[in-house]
């Protein structure tokens, strides 16, 4: 299983994503405060889903949820599946600890 912290400071939200694979699906949870993210937070995602950045289940169910374009846990669900699916380093991702954007 995958688990990934996100700390949305501007909106004031934390949440935890959650992803393990089950065949060739991902399944993800989303503990989460926001009544946005609440409206996505189980989601089946077919691993071939995760190649194309504007179609795919993620982001759909993000603008159905009405996400803003900013919002971080979209971002952080496709690292998750990524990392489930054997597409991204689990280990990289541990040893990097977190990623992060500066406003300056």
């Amino acid at each position: 299983m995958t688990e990934v912290k996100v700390n949305s400071n501007i909106c004031g939200f934390t949440h935890v994503v959650r992803g393990r694979k089950d065949g060739q699906k991902i399944i993800v949870d989303i503990d989460t405060p926001c009544e946005k993210i609440k409206k996505m937070s189980h989601l089946e995602v077919d691993m071939m889903d995760l190649f194309d950045i504007k179609d795919n289940l993620v982001m759909e169910n993000a603008k159905v949820a009405r996400c803003t374009s900013t919002c971080l846990v979209p971002c952080a669900v496709m690292h998750v599946c990524c990392i489930e699916s054997g597409f991204m380093s689990g280990t990289l991702a541990k040893d990097t600890g977190s990623i992060s954007m500066e406003f300056l």
